[in-house]
């Protein structure tokens, strides 16, 4: 059976595992029932996530000039401290930063490879921690604004990371760590018009990921570098496929990617 389409990061849905799905235009792969059975990947060219035309793609799955250009990859998003829209200052869009950014905003830490800080819109919870391959998380702070997040952020990572070690994330390098504790510990280092906002009495969300087998080190595939790819997939973590040969692919590194997946 082959499946062929434009690579975008993959849905989730919160379960005991997660379930992984890969969505085409036309039809969708439930990755999870993918799991010890030998796949084919083909890498068929690029397309732009946003005009949609077949062209050298930049960053995150856009071209040059729509990475520039449209506001849903705006600074503001790698970088919440930089929101206007509560001022009413425009960057790209006001009209779309108001209905982003100006909505309830989640500061939490997770461990995947370690503790680390982050910020997602509420609606993304749990979706955010998974796509880290985070495998425990609490929330720190509920703000109405993408600008207080990104501030509380900002104070929180001179103590803690804000990055994941993908590679100890996927070989379960990380330990247990006590999340409610650090962030109790945090606590003083919020700012001030953040602080009326932390979330007491909140519990940890464990998250169970479908990998069969843990590899022991891991070896990342670049379509780039290597057009065509088989294996069997042992695991599904983060964003990315595991295989038994402990070669992983971040699908979410390829977005914009046309691909023919094929079921052996």
């Amino acid at each position: 059976m082959n499946y062929e389409g434009v690579l975008t990061k993959m849905s989730t849905e919160y379960g005991s595992p997660i379930n992984y799905f890969v969505i085409f235009e036309s039809d969708f792969i439930h990755v999870n029932q993918l799991l010890g059975k030998n796949i084919k990947i083909d890498f068929l060219g690029t397309q732009c996530l946003g005009c949609g035309q077949e062209k050298k793609l930049f960053r995150q799955g856009y071209c040059y000039d729509d990475f520039y250009k449209l506001p849903n990859v705006g600074d503001w998003i790698m970088r919440p401290e930089l929101s206007k829209a509560h001022l009413g200052e425009e960057d790209r869009d006001l009209e779309y930063e108001k209905k982003v950014q100006l909505q309830p905003h989640i500061v939490y830490l997770a461990n995947s490879s370690n503790i680390k800080v982050g910020v997602t819109r509420k609606t993304q919870v749990p979706t955010r921690w998974i796509d880290q391959g985070a495998h425990e998380a609490v929330e720190v702070v509920e703000v109405p604004n993408r600008y207080l997040a990104g501030i509380a952020e900002v104070a929180l990572k001179e103590y803690v990371a804000d990055k994941t070690n993908w590679r100890k994330m996927l070989t379960n390098g990380a330990e247990d760590a006590d999340l409610i504790a650090a962030k109790e510990e945090l606590k003083q280092y919020l700012p001030e018009e953040v602080l009326p906002y932390y979330l007491d009495n909140i519990k940890e969300t464990a998250i169970d990921f479908p990998v069969q087998k843990v590899p022991e080190k891991v070896t990342s595939v670049n379509l780039d570098k290597t057009p065509f790819f088989e294996g069997k997939l042992v695991g599904i973590k983060g964003q990315y496929l595991i295989f038994e040969d402990q070669t992983v692919f971040n699908v979410r590194r390829h977005e914009g990617y046309k691909v023919n997946i094929e079921l052996v």
